[in-house]
């Protein structure tokens, strides 16, 4: 009898633990995220090599999205292949333009109590952007007057370029819930994403 109450007293606190872990949604909902804006910076690179333009990712701490131009239009929004975005509800409510969700659009939100952070402010964080040129290279915010100066694909980039330091640097993207951070790479000069 004493061994089948023990039994049941550490089933039941395996138990208690494992239902608490299992009902944490945000480790999953930010691993989730993460993928999302992997495929959508993978997503840019393609596009801008394949239309021979550049398209800018958008990383302003409350979305991603992709667009031909830093500021996003209906007319330079980046359309998603799969025909719509998640529209979950942050994306419903981040993924506007001129005040109207547009489900079309390659755009994620973070889901509530999702933080986003980068290693570059200007890149990832208020108004921040970066964008992939015809050849695919990643671009600085700061090189923005490159692409507006009409100057050929492939000019030199500051992408990676961290103060102070000779050699470049990737773009640390880290998306951190409550119980877990991730963390993308997008390399400089490839613009490779893991």
């Amino acid at each position: 009898m004493i061994e089948l109450v023990v039994v049941l007293v550490i089933t039941g606190i395996l138990g208690a633990a494992a239902v608490g872990r299992y009902f944490d949604n945000s480790v999953f909902e930010a691993r989730e995220y993460a993928d999302q804006v992997r495929a959508i910076i993978r997503y840019g690179q393609k596009v801008a090599v394949a239309q021979n333009r550049p398209i800018y990712v958008i990383a302003d701490g409350n979305r991603f999205a992709l667009c031909s131009a830093p500021v996003c239009t209906l007319a330079n929004a980046v359309a998603t292949p799969a025909g719509s975005n998640s529209g979950s509800t942050s994306s419903r409510a981040q993924c506007r333009i001129n005040g109207d969700y547009v489900a079309t659009w390659m755009c994620e939100a973070p889901p509530a109590g999702t933080l986003i952070a980068g290693n570059s402010a200007n890149e990832v964080g208020t108004n921040g952007y970066f964008y992939f040129d015809a050849l695919g290279r990643p671009y600085a915010r700061a090189d923005a007057a490159k692409i507006a100066a009409n100057n050929p694909a492939g000019a030199p980039s500051t992408f990676g370029v961290a103060a102070g330091q000779a050699a470049l640097q990737p773009l640390n993207i880290t998306i951190t819930s409550a119980a877990s951070n991730v963390v993308i790479v997008v390399q400089p000069e490839t613009g490779n994403v893991f």
